[in-house]
């Protein structure tokens, strides 16, 4: 399910609906450089994040960047877009090694699996996207956008 803030409307989430549902929050977050994508293992972070990669116009091979902690897609138009998966770190020295910050503050998309483990890191300007789920074939998505001043729910 999703939930638009403009509406009290939801609706149930299937993996069919995800392009139109990335659609809404590409739309909703504006340009927002930084997505964390928060969710137990399994709940769908990694195929959202494909189905936003697709919207925006990556043609590469889009995979979880689980033991490489750091993928780079490039859109047809040659922008950059950075998928990370910190699942594995064992803490934020990890991250901040591997240049993180430089990532998260070039102006590229960043899209963030696991982003609490590494909260300090976390630039005030960002999009969270909740992934929860309801049953095998359901989910619920919910998008919160922070300009770094306040927090404003979508």
């Amino acid at each position: 399910m999703w939930c638009d803030g403009s509406s009290t409307t939801c609706q149930e989430v299937k993996q069919d609906d995800l392009g139109e549902v990335a659609r809404v929050f590409l739309r909703k977050a504006g340009y927002c450089p930084v997505w964390l994508f928060y969710g137990e293992i399994g709940s769908g972070k990694t195929t959202f994040i494909k189905s936003i990669c697709s919207l925006i116009g990556v043609e590469d091979t889009m995979s979880s960047p689980t033991f490489s902690i750091i993928n780079e897609y490039q859109t047809r138009d040659k922008k950059k877009i950075y998928h990370f998966d910190f699942y594995r770190i064992k803490n934020e020295a990890e991250a901040y090694d591997i240049g993180s910050e430089e990532y998260f503050y070039s102006g590229d998309l960043c899209l963030i699996e696991w982003p609490e483990k590494i909260p300090s890191l976390i630039p005030a300007e960002h999009a969270e996207i909740s992934i929860t789920v309801e049953n095998q074939n359901h989910r619920t998505i919910a998008l919160s956008v922070h300009d770094g001043k306040e927090k404003k729910r979508i």
